[in-house]
């Protein structure tokens, strides 16, 4: 697993290494740390016999070529994610999106091409749409150097499956939300400023919709394309949940016992994408995957991680996460 020790990565880990029907699976966990990883989110784990860490950054050829060489699967999570400071900063989004997959692609076709390879990418590469959803087919057109980014990874994946033969996929997810999320997103964001007293910042009118899938969910979809996913398609992963940002905040702010109050609208960033919208037919036909969670419920027992693990994100939630216009500081 590369980027691990992320969000996203970490749940999927421990997903991994704690369901009674994966005992066959040892885990490595390549991460160079940056902002995004934190160790604690797989402390506890280093006990476990199955699981091994190393800090690296997916770009270090060397380094890849070595680990993957006798792998049987890689699942690509490493990443740079925040939309806002792409928009500040977005040298950082093409060194780890495009050369980090770039490499790993590499390593793979050279030391280890029938591994599995599953990429992680995001419904940001389709770009926005008004109505309806998108399917795997359709175009791809990023709204921001991070989905740029990531769609020029997508693009990679897809060319090096077809001319080399790899066996690979990609997954397009929605909005994720759960435990150990980076305090600068949305629902933590929101959980950690309304828990200080601080105002809770609301780009624009707060009407960009976006559709929102528990982690474990998630997880259990990347699962599904690891074991079953077929070399060279992509799958859509969404649990149709859409919400508007108002929406969402507004059920933070219920879970906490709060009201619009404590909400500030404030100026929009550059280029927001109005809606998200992922058709996830194809998954839950070929390969049977179905999101469990329910979006009240699942907010719900979010905020109560958050609240009850103040001692998590209270070094990493500093003045300039929290800030109420990212895209405007110099990261």
């Amino acid at each position: 697993m590369t980027g691990g020790s992320g969000f996203i990565g970490s749940n999927f880990i421990r997903y991994i290494l704690n369901n009674s029907g994966h005992i066959d699976i040892d885990v490595t966990n390549v991460d160079a740390l940056k902002y995004g990883s934190n160790p604690e989110n797989l402390k506890g784990l280093e006990a476990n016999g199955r699981y091994s860490f190393v800090q690296g950054d997916i770009a270090d050829y060397a380094l890849i070529s070595k680990i993957i060489a006798n792998a049987d699967a890689i699942v690509n999570f490493a990443a740079e994610t925040h939309v806002d400071r792409s928009i500040s900063t977005p040298e950082p989004f093409l060194q780890s999106n495009v050369v980090g997959t770039f490499t790993v692609l590499e390593a793979l076709r050279k030391f280890n091409p029938k591994a599995k390879f599953v990429h992680i990418s995001t419904d940001e590469v389709y770009g926005d749409i008004v109505e309806g959803s998108f399917n795997e087919d359709d175009a791809l057109k990023p709204s921001s150097p991070y989905s740029a980014s990531k769609a020029a990874a997508d693009v990679f994946v897809l060319g090096y499956t077809r001319t080399y033969d790899l066996n690979a996929c990609i997954t397009r997810c929605t909005n994720n939300y759960g435990p150990c999320q980076f305090p600068e997103k949305l629902i933590p964001k929101t959980i950690i400023r309304a828990s200080l007293g601080l105002k809770v910042p609301l780009y624009g009118t707060g009407q960009n919709v976006r559709d929102w899938i528990h982690v474990e969910d998630h997880c259990q979809a990347v699962e599904a394309v690891m074991n079953n996913g077929q070399p060279g398609e992509v799958y859509n992963i969404s649990s149709k949940a859409e919400k508007t940002n108002l929406q969402v905040i507004k059920t933070v702010l219920d879970c906490l016992g709060m009201d619009d109050t404590a909400i500030e609208f404030v100026e929009d960033r550059p280029g927001h994408d109005v809606r998200y919208s992922l058709d996830s037919t194809k998954i839950r036909q070929d390969l049977g995957w179905r999101p469990r969670h329910n979006f009240e419920q699942g907010v719900e027992e979010t905020v109560k991680w958050y609240t009850s693990n103040e001692v998590w994100w209270k070094n990493l939630a500093d003045e300039k996460v929290l800030s109420p216009a990212p895209w405007k500081l110099d990261w």
